[in-house]
């Protein structure tokens, strides 16, 4: 019977566990530390794991390894080079989130562009009870109709969100990070055409040497001043001690993150410490893990699986 480590089921909630007993013997931790891996994996045939870094060092004395199951998209969390040195099969899982990224892109640009926060705190904080009048006009928010929305990684997530924009009226232009990707339905433009002309900016590219720190103090201040950033992509595209910068200085109107250079995000990072909190929308990294999502993840996890067991290649990377 095989045996089946999963280093971190914590991170997928309360996804159905029990249906690994069919593929063997499942040994599950809530969280592994570094220095606990080796240990953990080195009887395992199967090993499942979504943050924890598996490379050398750990997996040298896991003889008996067959698979890894990345339980995400990326996969640079696992030493790649090894496995296939070592005959490892590694999987991953794609797709599960693109409805559900691109809902959470909207749900926090909205939050931001109609200040919700403060028109909520203004009814329930009593204050529109003693209002003389029967609206509050006294912080304006605009409408997402005519204005241009940015997009900068034009793939599954980033067409689904364009298509969500221009539903909502928006005019849509994109920026190839790579340089290559051309798509007929919406204009391609230049990193810097982007910054000027765009009211809305999201991203949803990977991390690689092209886009790390991609927006940085100088990138702001070339965006218009009432021009708002979504980063639901990699955190360190974006600088995050330039993005609180250019908050204050209010170089651009706002900004929504769902991931930062460091997760979870460290107490002493700029961002937390902002003067115009108003101007920031802050989730942790969850923008990918709506209850379907998660559910529709580990159900083509279990289909890799089991195409593995049948010798079928299926989501291996």
């Amino acid at each position: 019977m095989k045996k089946i480590v999963v280093l971190d089921g914590k991170t997928l909630g309360n996804v159905d566990y029990i249906k690994l007993n069919e593929f063997g013997q499942v040994v599950y931790y809530d969280l592994t530390l570094k220095e606990e891996v080796a240990e953990r994996i080195k009887d395992a045939n199967i090993v499942l794991t979504n943050k924890v870094a598996l490379n050398e060092d750990n997996l040298k004395e896991a003889s008996e390894l067959e698979l890894i199951c990345e339980m995400a998209t990326g996969f640079n969390n696992i030493d790649i080079k090894y496995c296939k040195e070592k005959n490892i099969t590694v999987t991953n899982v794609s797709g599960y989130s693109t409805t559900t990224v691109a809902q959470h892109t909207f749900a926090m640009l909205l939050h931001l562009y109609d200040n919700i926060s403060y028109f909520d705190h203004f009814v329930k904080s009593g204050e529109y009870s003693k209002h003389n009048m029967f609206t509050n006009i006294e912080v304006p928010y605009r409408d997402l109709c005519g204005k241009v929305w940015g997009i900068v990684g034009l793939g599954n997530i980033g067409k689904r969100v364009a298509r969500i924009a221009q539903a909502f009226g928006a005019r849509v232009v994109y920026y190839s990070t790579s340089g290559k990707n051309a798509d007929s339905d919406y204009a391609r433009v230049e990193f810097e055409s982007l910054l000027k002309q765009c009211d809305i900016i999201s991203i949803h590219a990977p991390l690689n040497e092209k886009t790390e720190g991609l927006f940085n103090y100088e990138a702001f201040t070339k965006m218009r001043k009432d021009a708002v950033l979504i980063n639901v992509g990699r955190g360190p595209i974006v600088v995050d001690e330039d993005l609180s910068r250019a908050l204050d200085e209010e170089i651009i109107g706002g900004a929504a993150l769902d991931v930062f250079k460091v997760e979870p995000i460290p107490g002493d990072n700029p961002l937390l410490k902002i003067k115009n909190k108003e101007r920031l929308v802050l989730t942790p990294h969850i923008a990918w893990a709506s209850e379907e999502a998660r559910n529709r993840l580990f159900a083509d996890l279990l289909e890799n699986i089991s195409a593995f067991n049948r010798g079928e290649k299926r989501n291996r990377v």
